[in-house]
């Protein structure tokens, strides 16, 4: 198993609703590992000028599956995704 994390962008088309049945989906399916909201922010470097905080990320959501392609079928009632928005799937290295 590999792990992957789904940044979801805050650009929806619609209303986001199922969150709970989402989360449930999730959770019954063994793949969920944690997440949150994501708030403002700000960048950061020790020398020079940083660049721009990614104001457009809205919260993640780490979950664990097979392949990249297995990750991209959990995106089935992702209200992120349902809402017509953008959801970015990253994997995730592991020391192993």
């Amino acid at each position: 198993m590999a792990d992957f994390i789904l940044l979801m962008h805050g650009d929806t088309t619609g209303h986001e609703t199922g969150w709970d049945a989402y989360f449930t989906r999730l959770n019954d399916l063994g793949a969920f590992q944690g997440g949150s909201a994501v708030g403002v922010g700000a960048s950061y470097r020790k020398s020079g000028t940083p660049g721009p905080a990614a104001d457009h990320l809205t919260g993640y959501i780490r979950v664990e599956a097979e392949s990249l392609e297995a990750a991209q079928a959990l995106l089935t009632g992702n209200p992120v995704y349902e809402a017509g928005g953008t959801v970015e799937i990253r994997s995730l290295p592991r020391d192993d």
